[in-house]
């Protein structure tokens, strides 16, 4: 079965032009940016809500595969969530440089970019479409 969530040709910029708080916009952008330069890839929709960048296609020992952004985030009303994966060792350690933050299995949650340490968010990102690429099965 294969990942619900796919790349669309929704606009990414009329997606955030769309964003009612001016802060999320703003984070927004910025993420963009940051996930361009370290992806070296361009934002895509996936989905209705979620920005990513590039792809990798996975197959999990159960048999389930999918594509799924090398790096992505949603700015939610609550938080923007930020998918990144990257083996727990490293992660942890640059997720205890990063800054206020909450996590789930693969995502962290934060209030505002503003609070955290960049440079930990940047090699987070760098980290993640790393371990993501160590993880295509289509390479």
């Amino acid at each position: 079965m294969a990942n619900k969530t796919q790349p669309t040709e929704a606009s990414v910029a009329a997606f955030v032009a769309g964003l009612a708080d001016e802060r999320r916009r703003a984070d927004s952008e910025r993420l963009i940016a940051l996930m361009t330069d370290v992806t070296g890839e361009a934002a895509t929709m996936w989905g209705p809500s979620i920005i990513g960048f590039g792809s990798y296609h996975y197959r999990y020992a159960s048999g389930r595969e999918g594509d799924a952004p090398l790096a992505s985030f949603s700015p939610r009303k609550s938080n923007l969530t930020l998918y990144v994966s990257a083996g727990e060792d490293t992660r942890a350690g640059l997720l205890a440089r990063l800054g206020p933050h909450t996590t789930g299995k693969s995502c962290v949650y934060v209030k505002r970019l503003s609070d955290l340490d960049e440079q930990a968010l940047i090699e987070l990102i760098r980290a993640g479409v790393a371990f993501a690429r160590a993880q295509d099965v289509a390479s």
